[in-house]
């Protein structure tokens, strides 16, 4: 199973609200207005979790949090590592207290709003935005300055700070060097008596205090192009310009808060003509509008802006619309085009969609893409090339929403997306439109018009594979019945997973599965089985190999089978590496009821690629975390299953389950070598595939067969009912809106993560038959007794039903009625397996004894006898004296 995140910790912040207290009475009052927004007044870092900031509304008006945030940048990163969502409204002249929610009760008591969570040290940054744009910081975002900026009390560190009443405007720079004494004044740790009211006393907007520069000069017009400059960043950076263009993508709802402008050009190629522009709750436009649009030029995490607001916004009129400008993927210098109206009308593959119902997006390249080491060996310049190849050949399909879990959601075409109307990986889409933007660090078309859609890639039947016996492998992505641990975290959804994986299994009608990623605890395998039982309406149709708990991990292996068609020989096997890494490796011997023969299966899942072992790092070349645990651990599997650890004698090996590892990785290489089939390759092919991962191909899931065995397949192949579906239509609730989960139906389709594989094979009816073997010897009699040897010629005949059978002497004995006759002793010479010289002692017989033995080890022993006459007849014998 695959895991990601964008745009999460603002979310899982706002679950540890607790909720709004009631407001701190304040001493201040709504005078004239002194800060022209928010600002940052206080700052109280103390003992334990006694964390606070007091944000001052020293405008003229009353003003909705809810388009606020705190942002905090922990140990000079440049990402905020915790977001906490600003609630309620701050009335003129008044303060808005955040604190800790496991802080002291007497600094709980001044709190407006109580977050949970780990919070903000000395040598940590801070940010107060509103949307987009910067309204104030602490600190330095990106630098970690050791354990605080400043010293003594005027530190960061164990102290209160509290802006100084010169300072009316914040500081909107968050890479500047901060130094808390321009602009604070310090206290000692612990000092709450401050929080609750602030005083801004008259000053120079713009921070610090000075003399008032009067009136600004009316606006002059600049080109969209010069605000945009010939760079990756705004040559205006922090100025204030005022741009003339049209609307072209109209965004102000669904979280972007904002529109698209762009003008006739600036007639240079390496500046781009259009540009977002923030403006949260101001004057409503639409496409075609011509606007005058005044605001602050910046960069809002690597896309240049303008932050505007309702009354710096004039609507002047009406215009077309400029024609999109045609571009195809590799784009190359994106820069160029950033903020604007874009086509592109080659065919476009949809390859990613991991993110679509969370995020409404969807990765897009000029044909399917694959995993480098599926199809190149690990760290060759093939691969490294193909990884290039495949980040430059890509562009991100947004929705033009930055809300998590959009409703509803849409589909490219432009129309809902419901199960009549959903697409697959491997879908086209043509003349996609819309703007040329950059977020959450991709380059994106946020849409302005419908997109061609032509489903090239239909949902599939089962795959035809063949022969008598079908097995198949599995990974039924943490199916728990413990609730709320790694699968279902309600009962509503372990019956919405159950539904889809019994319905998976119960259409293939596989007549052995092993599965991957189920709960460890000996009873979750027996759930599913009689659930699925229940479902095709058959008791007992399906049984498991009871093992209990296998290993010490939370997930486990299972095998299920068809008691009507396979029977268990024996009792399984278990390899546990016991190293923490890989889980035990399952193995049973199974008789297909049928013909009598058997077949080893053994279903694995080696240790993942997402997290870190330190005895074998990631070495870059592709492989990803663990390749050299996940190669001991195939060649550990490859020597316990030569030692037959079931003593069931068959050499028909099938090893199935997720390696976690591509067919070009050594893990795979350990079984080529030892002389497996990979299966699904000799029978799909280079590019076949099983799972996306980052919108590239490839198959973890694997079928590999013993040389025994290969000869028997009739077909491998994937079901590709869940790698090119979206996760939206799947059993998880946890994210989704009411309209959703609704998506979900009790079918196959995204039951998983990974596609099962299926492998067919006619197994050889078991040879039972001995062959037919006659033997004759000449001469049967030999006369005089003379003790010297005489040569016998032997006629062997043979035959068995397989056409291939051996015949050898294995045997040669002399007996004598009388041990005075023996002298002297009996003896034989054998020249080859149909001459041998014996000797004529008197009265001995000579006994040959000849053994046949077929391909199948079955074996047919026949004898001839040779005698030695006396002087004396011994009919009885029947034998006569020589003439």
């Amino acid at each position: 199973m695959q895991t990601r995140h964008r745009r999460t910790v603002a979310a899982a912040t706002t679950l540890l609200v607790t909720g709004l207290l009631a407001p701190v009475a304040t001493a201040t009052s709504a005078a004239a207005a002194t800060t022209d927004d928010l600002l940052i007044s206080e700052y109280v870092e103390g003992s334990s979790y006694n964390k606070a900031i007091e944000i001052y509304n020293g405008t003229d008006a009353a003003i909705d949090l809810s388009a606020y945030a705190l942002e905090m940048y922990f140990n000079g990163n440049d990402t905020p590592g915790l977001t906490v969502d600003l609630t309620g409204t701050v009335e003129a002249g008044d303060v808005h207290v955040l604190v800790n929610s496991a802080a002291s009760e007497g600094l709980l008591a001044l709190a407006d709003q109580t977050v949970g969570g780990g919070w903000f040290n000395g040598d940590d940054a801070l940010v107060l935005t509103r949307g987009n744009t910067v309204v104030d910081s602490l600190g330095q975002v990106g630098v970690d300055p050791g354990s605080q900026w400043g010293t003594d009390l005027v530190s960061t560190a164990d102290n209160t700070l509290r802006r100084l009443p010169t300072v009316c405007t914040g500081d909107t720079n968050t890479a500047d060097a901060f130094d808390p004494a321009a602009e604070w004044e310090g206290f000692a740790a612990d000092t709450f008596d401050g929080l609750g009211t602030h005083t801004v006393t008259e000053c120079t907007p713009g921070g610090g205090g000075g003399t008032d520069p009067g009136p600004e000069p009316e606006p002059q017009l600049v080109p969209v192009g010069a605000v945009q400059g010939d760079g990756d960043t705004t040559p205006l950076n922090g100025q204030r310009v005022t741009v003339e263009a049209v609307v072209t993508g109209d965004f102000q709802t669904g979280g972007f808060d904002g529109f698209f402008v762009q003008d006739a050009g600036d007639d240079d190629p390496a500046t781009s003509d259009g540009i977002f522009v923030y403006a949260r709750g101001a004057v409503d436009v639409a496409e075609g509008d011509v606007v005058r649009v005044t605001g602050t030029a910046g960069e809002y995490y690597g896309s240049t802006q303008l932050s505007s607001r309702g009354d710096e916004i004039e609507v002047l009129g009406a215009a077309d619309v400029p024609e999109p400008l045609e571009l195809s993927v590799p784009i190359g210098d994106e820069e160029r085009y950033e903020g604007m109206l874009v086509t592109f009308p080659q065919e476009l593959t949809i390859l990613e969609y991991y993110n679509f119902g969370r995020y409404g997006e969807i990765a897009l390249g000029t044909e399917r893409q694959y995993q480098p080491t599926a199809v190149h060996e690990p760290g060759s310049p093939e691969a490294a090339a193909l990884a290039a190849a495949n980040a430059e050949n890509r562009i991100t399909l947004d929705d033009g929403r930055s809300v998590e879990n959009p409703d509803p959601a849409r589909h490219p075409n432009g129309e809902e997306f419901t199960l009549d109307n959903l697409f697959r990986g491997g879908d086209v889409l043509t003349d996609v439109t819309g703007i040329l933007d950059y977020r959450y660090n991709l380059w994106r078309i946020q849409p302005t018009q419908p997109a061609g859609y032509e489903a090239r890639n239909p949902r599939p039947d089962v795959p035809e594979v063949g022969g008598t016996l079908q097995m198949a492998s599995y990974n039924v992505l943490n199916y728990f019945t413990t609730l709320d641990k790694r699968g279902a975290d309600s009962l509503e959804e372990l019956e919405r997973q159950q539904a889809k994986i019994v319905a998976a299994l119960a259409e293939m009608d596989a007549d052995v599965y092993g599965l991957v990623e189920i709960e460890n605890n000996g009873t979750a395998v027996l759930d599913l089985v009689d659930a699925l039982n229940e479902h095709i309406g058959t008791d007992g149709y399906y049984a498991a190999i009871e093992t209990g708990v296998l290993g010490g991990d939370e997930i486990t292996n299972a095998l299920i089978y068809q008691p009507a068609t396979v029977t268990p020989v024996g009792e399984f096997a278990a390899l546990d590496y016991a190293d923490g890494r890989n889980r035990p490796t399952l193995l049973q011997t199974f008789q297909e009821n049928a013909t009598g023969a058997l077949v080893d299966v053994a279903v694995n899942h080696l240790k993942s690629k997402g997290s870190a072992c330190e005895e074998a790092p990631d070495t870059g070349d592709g492989q990803g975390n663990c390749a050299g645990v996940r190669t001991a651990a195939a060649q550990q599997m490859v020597d316990w299953i030569a030692g037959d650890p079931t003593g069931s004698g068959s050499p028909n090996d099938l090893v199935i389950g997720d390696l976690n590892a591509y067919d070009h990785e050594d893990a795979v290489d350990v079984f080529v070598d030892a002389g497996y089939t990979d299966l699904v390759k000799a029978f799909g092919g280079e590019y076949a595939y099983s799972y996306v991962f980052d919108g590239q191909l490839g198959y973890l899931d694997h079928a590999l067969a013993s040389a025994a065995l290969t000869e028997q397949v009739t077909g491998a192949a994937a079901w590709h009912v869940n790698a090119d579906e979206v996760s939206l239509i799947d059993y998880d609730t946890t994210f989704k809106e009411d309209a959703q989960d609704a998506l979900w139906a009790p079918d196959p389709y995204r039951s998983s993560d990974h596609d099962p594989i299926l492998v067919g094979v006619g197994l050889d009816v078991p040879d039972t038959t001995a062959p037919e073997l006659a033997v004759s010897v000449s001469p049967e009699r030999i006369w005089p007794p003379n003790n010297t040897l005489v040569p016998v010629s032997v006629s062997v005949e043979a035959s068995d039903d397989s056409g291939d059978v051996t015949v050898e002497l294995t045997d040669v004995t002399a007996t004598s009625p009388k041990a005075s006759w023996t002298s002297p002793k009996a003896s034989w010479v054998v020249v080859d397996d149909t001459e041998v010289l014996v000797r004529a002692v008197k009265g001995t017989r000579y006994t040959l004894t000849y053994t046949a033995t077929d391909a199948a080890g079955n074996a047919t022993v026949e004898s001839v006898t040779v005698a030695v006459g006396t002087n004396q007849g011994w009919d009885r014998k029947g034998f006569t004296p020589g003439r």
